[in-house]
C-alpha cells in the first residue's frame, strides 16, 4: 500500500518524541501499529505501509471502538434478557412438570375406572351366556393383569417425565451459568471500550488493532437460550377400549350455527360459506367466532366423540356451557368454553389449549381429535386418535348444568377457506348415559 499523509500534521505534545530519532511524533503506521516521526517515515521499513497523522488515525479507531461499544451495550442487554428468561423458565418448567404429573395421575385414575367398568360389563355379558366359574375367574385374572400393566405403564411415564424434568433443569442451570459469565465479560468489555473512547490520541492508539480484534472476538460469542424438551412431547400412549362403548352419535344444531357456516344434510360436517371473507380487521388476529354447537348436551355421565380435522387448517373443538338463544352469537364468552385449537401457519403446526391459554407441541399434523368427557369427575381430555395418545387433559373442573360439544372454524381474512370439520361416526355400540336432547 502507498503512503498517505494528512494535509495538516496535527499538534502533538512536546514530550511525545521518537525514541530513535528524538524527533516529535507526528504520524502513525497502521500496519506496524507504531507512532513515527518524520525521519522514520522516510525509512525503507515503512515505504509501502499505510501512514497517516496521529489525530486522524486516533479518530478512525475511536469511531471503530464506538461502533463496537454500541454493539457491546446491545448484546449486554440481550444477555440480561436471556438470563431473566432462563430463570423464569426454570420456575415455569417446575410448575409444568407438576401439572403434567397431575395429568398423568388423572389419566391413570380415569383409565382404571374405565377398566373396572369394562370388567363389570364383560362379567354381566358372561353371566347372561354361561355360569362357568372358570370363565369368570379367568376374566378377573385378565383384568388384574391389565390393571398391573396399566400401573407399570404409567409409572414408567412418571419416571420418564421426572428424567426429562431433571435434564431440562440441568440444561437451564448450565445456560444460566454460561450467560452470567457472558454478562460479566460484556460488562467488562463495555467498561474498557468506554474508557478507550475517552482516551487521548497516543494512549488510544497503543495496541489499538489488538484491542479492536479482541473486542470483536468477544462479541462473536453466541448468545442463545437452552434447548429443552417440551413436556407436551412426553406423550401418554394408549386408548381405553371403553371409548368405543362411550362414543356418542352427535349432530350439529343449525339453530346455533354462525351465519358464515354451512352444515351438511346429515348435520355432521361444517364448513365456511362460499365467498365468506368477513375476517377480523387485524390480519394477525385469528377470528374463531364462526361456531356451531352439537344438538346433544350432557348433564352427567361419561361421553366420547371424535372430530375429523384433517381438512381444516385453523379450528377449535371442545365443550361449551351456557345459553345459545340467538343465531350468530353462539358461545362468545371465553370463560364458558374448554377448547383445543389447531393452527397451520405455512409448514408450522401449532396446538393450543384453553383455559388458561397454553401452547402444545406435536411433531406432525393431527387428522382426528378424540374428546372424552367425565362429568362427575370434572375431566375433559383431548386425544390424537391416529397416534392413540393423549394431547392434553383438564381435571377437577367444576361442571354445572348442561355441557354441549362446540366446533369452530377461523373466519378467513382474505381468500375463501376450504376448511371443514366432520364429526366421526360411531365405531361401536353405545351404552346408556344421561344425554339430554
Amino acid at each position: 500500500m502507498s503512503k498517505r499523509l494528512s494535509p495538516q500534521l496535527q499538534h502533538i505534545t512536546e514530550d511525545a518524541c521518537c525514541e530513535t530519532q528524538l524527533e516529535p511524533i507526528q504520524l502513525f503506521c497502521d500496519v506496524d501499529q507504531i507512532t513515527l516521526c518524520s525521519k522514520c517515515f522516510q525509512s525503507e521499513e515503512h515505504k509501502h505501509h499505510t501512514v497517516c497523522g496521529i489525530q486522524e488515525a486516533a479518530e478512525n479507531y475511536r469511531k471503530l471502538f464506538q461502533e463496537i461499544l454500541n454493539t457491546s451495550r446491545e448484546k449486554l442487554e440481550a444477555a440480561k434478557s436471556i438470563l431473566t428468561d432462563e430463570q423464569e423458565r426454570m420456575a415455569m418448567i417446575q410448575e409444568e412438570e407438576q401439572n403434567f404429573k397431575k395429568m398423568i395421575e388423572s389419566e391413570y385414575s380415569m383409565r382404571l375406572r374405565l377398566l373396572d367398568e369394562e370388567c363389570e360389563l364383560n362379567l354381566q355379558r358372561q353371566q347372561e351366556c354361561t355360569s362357568d366359574l372358570n370363565l369368570r375367574e379367568g376374566l378377573l385374572n385378565q383384568v388384574i393383569q391389565l390393571a398391573t400393566e396399566l400401573e407399570e405403564m404409567f409409572q414408567e411415564m412418571l419416571q420418564r417425565l421426572s428424567h426429562v424434568g431433571r435434564e431440562n433443569m440441568k440444561k437451564l442451570k448450565e445456560s444460566e451459568a454460561r450467560v452470567s459469565e457472558q454478562i460479566c465479560s460484556l460488562q467488562k468489555l463495555t467498561t474498557e471500550l468506554e474508557k478507550k473512547c475517552g482516551e487521548d490520541a497516543l494512549v488510544l492508539l497503543k495496541n489499538a488493532k489488538y484491542s479492536l480484534e479482541r473486542s470483536k472476538s468477544l462479541l462473536l460469542e453466541r448468545l442463545e437460550p437452552a434447548h429443552i424438551i417440551d413436556l407436551s412431547l412426553c406423550h401418554i400412549r394408549g386408548f381405553s377400549s371403553m371409548f368405543r362403548v362411550l362414543q356418542r352419535h352427535l349432530t350439529l344444531d343449525p339453530e346455533t350455527a354462525h351465519p358464515c357456516l354451512v352444515l351438511s344434510e346429515d348435520l355432521r360436517t361444517v364448513k365456511l360459506r362460499h365467498g365468506q371473507q368477513d375476517g377480523a380487521d387485524d390480519p394477525g388476529r385469528l377470528d374463531f367466532s364462526a361456531m356451531v354447537l352439537a344438538a346433544e348436551s350432557f348433564t352427567s355421565g361419561r361421553h366420547y366423540w371424535e372430530v375429523d380435522v384433517e381438512k381444516a387448517t385453523r379450528w377449535q373443538v371442545g365443550i361449551f356451557h351456557g345459553s345459545a338463544d340467538t343465531k350468530g352469537s353462539t358461545a362468545r364468552a371465553s370463560g364458558e368454553k374448554v377448547l383445543l385449537t389447531g393452527s397451520v401457519m405455512g409448514t408450522e403446526w401449532t396446538l393450543w389449549v384453553f383455559p388458561p391459554l397454553k401452547r402444545l407441541f406435536l411433531k406432525k399434523k393431527l387428522d382426528t381429535v378424540g374428546v372424552f368427557l367425565d362429568y362427575e369427575h370434572g375431566q375433559i381430555s383431548f386425544y390424537n386418535v391416529t397416534e392413540t395418545s393423549l394431547i392434553y387433559s383438564f381435571s377437577h373442573c367444576a361442571f354445572q348444568g348442561a355441557l354441549r360439544p362446540v366446533f369452530s372454524l377461523c373466519i378467513p381474512n382474505g381468500d375463501t377457506s376450504p376448511d371443514s370439520l366432520t364429526i366421526s361416526p360411531q365405531h361401536g355400540p353405545s351404552c346408556d348415559a344421561t344425554v339430554s336432547p
